[in-house]
């Protein structure tokens, strides 16, 4: 039971984190990119900040490193991200910035090996890596006679979001802090909507009134602040205790598929041959990234069903 359970588990992330780009979409038809994000987290964060008071024993950061836990967390996996990915979507399809966005575990190996010297990647590693930045290039279809247009700059930002990500997940487990999970997800997002508020001031990002009383849009942000973001963290939190980071990593190639249904379904999109194509490049490129650590996966999964 616990492995359909986990399955059921698996399959409502990547269903809730693939739509969650398609409601992105959907909101930006209504908000100013960066203010939209900024607006995600402020109602996401005092969500999350409620849950760490009521789950975990400290729900305040305490010191210099838990606090700079928090400040990367703010500004790479909050503001940075989404900042780049909200300001690219409004150009590009939901499906093709799901997919350039699971580039993000590739990514952080990368990062993780070039910060670490000492624990260089592989030759297969490397290709790997290489793999995964040919996928990019391929769905981002840049013209070398005009590398500035509207899509491949949007293509090229959504890829900036996979890469602070990237950059702040390894930057946050290099800080040596025995700080909860959910609290540092809580007042990141918070410090990250403050930053995005200033950012969105300092664009002039203008709104319409009646996106408040629109439909679609309040649907879209409730959607993203309470569900992808809140309840989506916290299967996210259940599931890497159960699972390990390496299995939960596959929600970033799960999750497209969603994409792509529901905005088909919700939006018309339709996925292009090279969206598909640099998909299966960007997913081979995590196999043989994270080669040893499914294989080791793999066996311990066969020695606990052996055991049972």
């Amino acid at each position: 039971m616990t492995r359909y359970r986990n399955a059921a588990l698996f399959l409502a992330l990547a269903a809730v984190w693939g739509s969650a780009f398609v409601a992105i979409s959907a909101g930006l038809r209504h908000f100013p990119p960066v203010l939209f994000a900024a607006f995600r987290y402020d109602v996401a964060g005092v969500l999350m900040l409620v849950y760490a008071v009521y789950a975990v024993d400290r729900w305040r950061p305490r010191g210099h490193n838990e606090w700079g836990i928090v400040l990367v967390g703010s500004v790479l996996l909050i503001a940075a991200y989404h900042a780049f990915l909200f300001v690219g979507q409004q150009n590009t399809t939901a499906a093709a910035a799901a997919v350039l966005v699971s580039l993000s575990p590739v990514l952080t190996t990368g990062f993780a090996r070039a910060l670490m010297p000492s624990d260089a990647l592989s030759v297969v590693g490397v290709v790997g890596v290489l793999l995964g930045v040919v996928g990019v290039a391929i769905i981002a279809q840049p013209d070398p006679a005009n590398l500035f247009t509207t899509d491949v700059v949007a293509k090229l930002l959504v890829f900036c979001a996979a890469a602070s990500f990237a950059l702040g997940s390894v930057l946050t487990r290099r800080i040596d802090a025995d700080l909860p999970i959910e609290t540092m997800e809580a007042w990141s997002m918070l410090g990250g909507a403050a930053i995005m508020h200033v950012v969105s001031l300092a664009l002039r990002e203008p709104i319409e009134p009646s996106a408040w009383t629109h439909p679609e849009a309040l649907g879209s942000l409730a959607y993203l602040a309470i569900v992808a973001s809140a309840v989506g963290f916290l299967l996210y939190f259940d599931l890497l205790e159960r699972l390990g980071a390496v299995e939960i990593n596959m929600v970033s190639y799960v999750a497209p598929i969603f994409t792509a249904l529901v905005g088909w379904l919700y939006l018309g999109e339709i996925v292009d041959a090279a969206t598909l194509v640099g998909f299966g490049f960007i997913a081979v490129g995590f196999l043989l990234v994270k080669r040893r650590a499914i294989r080791d996966e793999f066996v311990h999964l066969d020695r606990w069903r052996t055991s049972e």
